[in-house]
């Protein structure tokens, strides 16, 4: 069985080429730009040309695309965006609008004077181009993982984003309620257009994605704490076996060794709660049983500014986290356990 595994992060696309007749360590892996950041540098191309834009595509993560963006129209320069492009910048449409961005058809796009940008998380072209170049042909099968904080174009999505994780962990949910295949939310917004992308694809969240990863290290001993240090977010979850106890989700940029070590402490014995977290300027948090720090088996810390925790106080051992020798792409790795778990290929 072949698969490619796609973990699309705010600065790089992590890839996995997965065959079942290899070895995992001798699977083709590329660590490459992230669509956001490779649109943005084409936004950016175009605001230095001075040539007004057209956003076409589908809807995809926002950040450094939608910061390029705004960058193009504070420098005088027209902005065109079809409707599923245009969701990238904000769910409400008449905000995007306020933007100064033209929302039109895509008869209208083709027939603009404008540099045409296509958005997209995953680029399949560019992805069968760059592994043609080596002889190596695409799989059918695909997982991808992306953030999706879900559609909700009338309030703050960090609330939509952490309802929903509370909904399904009350609910009895574990790590497998967060993959999906053929069954995605209506909410889920960006992980529909992947679908739309990649037919059949199977789709989970970045955050649990490098969770389940990160379990797969050898040194997981439950319950854990297993963090994630991303270049934009920071997920960390106590889970027990496949059962959530706990996750909590914050802004990267804002965490220092000390803050993330009081959040971490305090998530194991549930004296942080969702507010305190939302009104730090993070995602949220939610705790369904406080596990107590003193009882937590290991923690496992991966992501690409891991570094934060070297200078951790936290006094108990801390395994960093690279399943297979390969730390960065522990998304990956958590993306194939899913799939060999959750699909018949």
């Amino acid at each position: 069985m072949r698969a490619l595994a796609i973990d699309v992060g705010m600065g790089t696309q992590d890839i996995l080429l997965y065959d079942s007749e290899r070895r995992i360590e001798n699977c083709f892996k590329m660590v490459l730009p992230s669509q956001t950041q490779i649109v943005a540098k084409r936004v950016s191309d175009a605001t230095n040309q001075g040539h007004d834009i057209v956003l076409t595509g589908e809807t995809m993560g926002g950040g450094a695309s939608s910061s390029a963006v705004m960058r193009h129209i504070r420098s005088g320069f027209g902005v065109y965006a079809t409707e599923k492009a245009a969701l990238t910048l904000n769910d409400n449409i008449d905000k995007v609008r306020k933007m100064g961005i033209v929302i039109v058809s895509e008869d209208e796009a083709c027939e603009l004077d404008a540099i045409r940008i296509e958005m997209c998380d995953i680029d399949r072209h560019a992805l069968e181009k760059t592994f043609s170049l080596f002889g190596v042909k695409l799989p059918d099968n695909f997982a991808v993982a992306v953030q999706d904080h879900g559609y909700s174009p009338d309030f703050s999505n960090r609330v939509f984003r952490f309802d929903y994780f509370r909904e399904v962990i009350q609910n009895g949910g574990n790590l497998d309620s967060f993959v999906y295949s053929g069954n995605i939310p209506a909410r889920f917004s960006r992980m529909k257009a992947v679908e739309r992308t990649l037919h059949g694809a199977l789709l989970m969240d970045t955050g649990m994605a490098a969770v389940r990863g990160a379990l797969l290290d050898g040194n997981a001993e439950s319950p854990c704490l297993v963090v994630n240090v991303g270049n934009g977010h920071t997920l960390a979850c106590v889970v027990d076996g496949m059962e959530l106890m706990a996750v909590f989700e914050h802004h990267t940029g804002q965490m220092t060794a000390g803050k993330l070590d009081d959040y971490l402490k305090r998530l194991c014995e549930g004296t942080v709660d969702f507010k305190e977290v939302f009104d730090d300027g993070g995602h949220g948090c939610f705790v369904k049983e406080a596990v107590g720090f003193g009882n937590i088996g290991s923690v496992l810390v991966t992501g690409p500014n891991r570094d934060i925790m070297k200078n951790s106080g936290l006094g108990v051992d801390i395994c960093f986290a690279a399943p297979f020798g390969d730390m960065m792409l522990t998304g990956c790795f958590g993306l194939m356990d899913a799939y060999i778990n959750n699909t018949k290929g």
